[in-house]
């Protein structure tokens, strides 16, 4: 794609009129902004979306320099891991919250480049309407190519003050095999910080590894959880903004792409369905909003991408579509709605690829709870999970790796040997639910505690392989197991 060179100023029609305007009626209208007032990109930006072809680069516009400091403690649950802090005043001011980063009005464009390619996005403005956040999809990239990713900001009508930059590498032709590495992990809550400068121990030993892509299977944040306990529009967008101030995610994501998948925390609530009442103002039509602010994708929010000959991904979507409570007793109940499950069946079936890994916000094998009544491991949606179990099990190099469970594991289902891996929650803090005791046939591993999941696929002789490994926070290997095709 041609460089687009198109003047930041005849776009936004700035010059008409304006320098024959008088300083003190521009005064009278709006405050006037000194040249060198600045803006930041204090909440990072990601990569997300990376195809061979494509790529979308999302970022936020902001006022700070820094996210606030935190000024509360926190403390440890009487009964469980998870921490929370300790008197924290709800009715505070959200600008003043910990963690906190205001967002600024301003432009911002993104620019990719390497040797021989170069693509440059228009100037986007950012707004109060999208809590200040822009995205710019690219088209026409080259696949197994490494991009360096430069943005810029400026207030209205300032210089560009802000400049945040990275790199990251497109797929890789499906013609061609290609050894590639990605990481995956689940549920984080701001409270269960392990680092209290950086975040999440797990984000650092993750970009130690120098993974080709992550992907974020559900609970990236907990609107129920307090600190603040969500109950308007704007306590939800803070929740993002602290999470993506923490100094080992921004540093991550200028290195390694991204892809989302959102489960109830990061929705509304838990178990959250199609029908379930709002948290105080905030309704699921804005959980809706705030997230589709920050994670653009180009459609369906399910989706699947080719990386190389050896590997295909699937993302899909388990909160949209679900049967609403009303009707879950009895009757033909789903967790993914018709629509989701044909495109599933077509798109798996019309792949190639050596390994096929599908990424879903919550179990298909388990074991899981038996209180529990949200997904396809659990009695209530029986039906549809032995439909996918089945048909999941009837395909060669077919694993399941998801979320939602706060604990890690391997397990094997008894009655069609599917396989599936549990990534584990983002920190030893928010592990729980299940005990270390409770090992059943099914578990061939089983660790309740923190950390991610590391897959590799590379070639050994021109022998296809998968290498699945558990690691802990701190990036040790605590389970590793290698399949061949």
């Amino acid at each position: 794609m041609a460089e687009n060179r198109r003047s930041f100023l005849t776009k936004i029609g700035w010059l008409t009129g304006g320098l024959i305007t008088p300083v003190n009626t521009i005064r009278a209208r709006v405050p006037f902004k000194l040249a060198n007032d600045r803006v930041y990109f204090t909440n990072g930006f990601k990569v997300m979306e990376v195809s061979q072809n494509e790529a979308i680069i999302w970022t936020r516009l902001c006022a700070n320099e820094k996210p606030n400091p935190l000024i509360h403690l926190k403390e440890k649950h009487k009964s469980q891991n998870n921490e929370y802090p300790i008197d924290f005043n709800e009715q505070m001011p959200v600008e003043e919250m910990d963690g906190g980063v205001t967002g600024s009005t301003g432009w911002v464009r993104a620019i990719l480049e390497n040797q021989r390619d170069k693509h440059v996005s228009d100037w986007q403005k950012a707004s109060s309407d999208g809590d200040f956040t822009v995205s710019f999809p690219f088209t026409g990239l080259k696949s197994a190519t490494e991009y360096k990713v430069q943005l810029e900001g400026k207030t209205e009508k300032g210089k560009i003050t802000a400049h945040q930059s990275g790199s990251f590498r497109t797929a890789g032709s499906e013609e061609r095999p290609s050894e590639l590495l990605l990481t995956t992990s689940t549920c984080q809550y701001f409270w269960n910080y392990d680092d209290k400068n950086r975040g999440f121990k797990t984000y650092d030993a993750m970009r130690q590894l120098k993974p080709d892509f992550f992907i974020h299977t559900g609970d990236y944040v907990y609107y129920d959880r307090i600190g603040p306990m969500v109950d308007n529009l704007e306590k939800a967008r803070h929740k993002w903004h602290a999470m993506d101030g923490w100094p080992s995610l921004k540093e991550f994501y200028q290195q390694v792409p991204i892809y989302m998948l959102k489960d109830d925390h990061d929705l509304l609530k838990d178990d959250v369905y199609p029908d379930s009442s709002p948290l105080g103002e905030f309704t699921l039509e804005q959980g809706l909003k705030v997230w589709r602010e920050n994670v653009p994708i180009k459609d369906k929010p399910y989706r699947t991408f080719r990386w190389g000959k050896d590997l295909q991904i699937w993302l899909v979507e388990g909160r949209e579509f679900r049967s609403p409570r009303d009707f879950q007793e009895g009757g033909d109940i789903t967790i993914w709605g018709d629509e989701q499950k044909q495109w599933f069946v077509d798109t798996m079936e019309d792949s190639d690829s050596t390994f096929k890994l599908l990424f879903s916000p919550t179990p298909v094998v388990g074991p899981d709870r038996e209180n529990k009544r949200d997904n396809h491991a659990n009695k209530l949606f029986e039906e549809e999970g032995n439909w996918l179990r089945q048909f999941l099990s009837g395909k060669k190099g077919v694993f399941v790796v998801n979320g939602d469970r706060h604990w890690q594991y391997y397990s094997i289902d008894k009655a069609t040997g599917l396989r599936e891996f549990g990534a584990g929650p983002v920190s030893d803090a928010q592990s729980g639910g299940w005990s270390q005791d409770d090992k059943r046939p099914e578990h061939q591993f089983l660790r309740v505690n923190g950390g991610f999941l590391g897959i590799k696929v590379f070639r050994m002789e021109n022998v296809p392989k998968i290498d699945f490994r558990h690691y802990d926070v701190e990036g040790n290997v605590m389970n590793q197991i290698v399949f061949e095709r």
